[in-house]
């Protein structure tokens, strides 16, 4: 009998066409900040520009970092697995040190690095989070179809991350794009369907039901039941909670087909408020029409295809389940994004990745979409 072949090959060239995938859409991006963060920064007493340079050197930044991570062996993450878990509870607690912490819009997520810009924890932990659980399901594969490794454990690994962001940084979008990715890796890994349906669900809904009775009764995260009230009428207070998401679809419903062409758009006027960050999709679709939105759904789409061909054809199963994971957590940011601006879903302050302004963000994708291109490098022959 033939042996298997698990001969692993190392190719010189990372994957070209999600390389190329991704200067697209840093670019494409890059207009539109500047299309959309234009009024805003003149609002502000800031340059036309002032968005859109700081975004543009966050980005030749990344690439730099991109190409540089992209030449370090993805197996070498493996062994800062646990450091990498034990930092981010760190990060995401930093946020309540007196002078590193910095508030805005009513929320305390970000810490103030001194002589630099605001730096958002949870975006380095999304990453964190899928390396430290790509190793753990790696480690334990033998054993993922149980209920107690495959199921119970994780949960539990995951747990103090998902209440830190929701109870001290009030960030529900983003402990739910975290378990959101960590679920499908675990799916990938080997752990049963029926464990999520019969058990998973159950603690699903007691957290939904916790979170309602804290808003509900306690005050603590009521704006999200008012984010809820304006998705199902946003009508029904027009001027108040409900003006973003009927500001955002008087932006697409005006752009039609092809749009009122590039730098034309009227919602940025300060109707959106701060258009450049999570509803920029709503720029795209005024300025560009339906054509210009397509476009970049389709350049998702390559990314997303792009990313599993790499997952699948990754030599083990740690490059699998990280590729799996950074193409998860893109694909869905990315997702969610449009549905919240097109009120497909309530809204969740979830920024459109290599598209929404913010320095630090992006700099952190574009160095995973670097470990993503370092396992391109590796394939199963």
């Amino acid at each position: 009998m033939a042996r298997p072949n698990n001969k692993v090959t190392k190719q010189s060239q990372f994957d070209f066409i999600l390389f190329i995938t991704v200067l697209v859409m840093l670019g494409f991006g890059l207009v539109m900040v500047l299309s959309a963060s234009s009024p805003s920064a003149l609002s502000e007493g800031k340059s036309s520009y002032a968005y859109v340079t700081t975004q543009a050197i966050s980005a030749g930044i990344g690439i730099i970092a991109m190409l540089f991570i992209s030449k370090i062996d993805y197996r070498k993450w493996a062994k800062f697995s646990k450091i990498a878990y034990i930092a981010s509870i760190g990060l995401l607690l930093a946020v309540l040190i007196p002078g590193l912490k910095y508030d805005a819009n009513g929320a305390t997520r970000w810490i103030k690095v001194p002589g630099l810009s605001t730096f958002q924890p949870s975006e380095l932990v999304k990453i964190a989070m899928i390396i430290f659980f790509a190793k753990y399901l790696t480690d334990n594969k033998g054993e993922i179809h149980t209920f107690f490794k495959g199921f119970i454990c994780p949960l539990l690994w995951i747990a103090p991350i998902i209440a830190i962001l929701i109870f001290v940084q009030s960030h529900l979008s983003a402990s739910v794009i975290i378990g959101m990715v960590v679920v499908i890796l675990m799916l990938m890994a080997g752990t049963k369907m029926k464990y999520f349906i019969t058990v998973g669900t159950p603690i699903a809904g007691v957290g939904v039901a916790t979170l309602y009775i804290l808003a509900k009764y306690f005050e603590k995260g009521a704006y999200r039941l008012a984010r809820i009230t304006s998705f199902m009428d946003p009508w029904a207070d027009p001027t108040g909670d409900g003006w973003q998401v009927i500001q955002s679809l008087y932006a697409i419903g005006s752009g039609g087909l092809f749009g009122v062409g590039l730098g034309n758009s009227t919602q940025k006027y300060l109707y959106l408020p701060e258009p450049q960050n999570d509803f920029i999709f709503s720029v795209i679709a005024e300025e560009l029409g339906f054509v210009g939105c397509l476009a970049v759904i389709i350049l998702f789409g390559i990314f997303i295809w792009r990313g599993v061909l790499i997952a699948m054809k990754a030599p083990d199963s740690f490059g699998s389940l990280v590729a799996i994971g950074i193409t998860s957590l893109i694909g869905l940011q990315a997702i969610i994004n449009i549905a919240v601006v097109t009120s497909s879903m309530p809204n969740t302050g979830m920024p459109l990745p290599f598209f929404s302004y913010g320095g630090t963000a992006l700099l952190i994708l574009l160095c995973a979409v670097g470990i993503l291109l370092n396992i391109s490098r590796y394939q199963k022959q």
